[in-house]
């Protein structure tokens, strides 16, 4: 099936995020009509030293950059976990036709938990929103990398 494929992908990156010593969470954003994957990234917070480098940021930046565009609306973003609400409200900014993430993130979660971006007055655009795609893999893989710290 076409979602767990990108969905997949997306967890390769959050691995490799992992490896690197970074919170393992990976995003992949996918060009609807062709489904061609624009772009794959896995935080980089700590690698880069920056607080902006969570994935979803990083895809939509190359994303954007690649088509000229700040809007991606014939585009699909896949995040391994709940969007927190400076991606969130990325994403909504970006126009990303539809969301589909892993795991629930209820302590910085911004979708489904917390603000809720996508309920508020303010937020101007809303994605369609696909949660617990592959979830049980996807919390799995942030719950192996925080063991292996407080082991650490």
């Amino acid at each position: 099936m076409a979602l767990n494929k990108y969905m997949k992908i997306a967890m390769t990156e959050a691995r490799k995020a992992g490896r690197r010593g970074d919170v393992p969470v990976g995003a992949v954003i996918v060009e609807v009509s062709s489904g061609r994957v624009l772009a794959q990234a896995g935080n980089r917070v700590e690698a880069d030293s920056d607080p902006t480098g969570h994935a979803e940021i990083l895809v939509l930046r190359e994303v954007a950059i690649k088509v000229c565009s700040p809007r991606l609306s014939g585009c699909d973003i896949y995040v391994t976990l709940e969007p927190c609400p400076m991606c969130a409200q990325a994403i909504s900014f970006s126009r990303i036709r539809r969301l589909y993430f892993g795991a629930y993130d209820s302590k910085n979660g911004a979708v489904d938990h917390g603000v809720k971006i996508f309920s508020q007055k303010f937020c101007n655009h809303k994605p369609e929103i696909i949660g617990s795609l592959e979830e049980k893999k996807c919390s799995n893989i942030l719950k192996e990398f925080f063991d292996r710290r407080r082991q650490a």
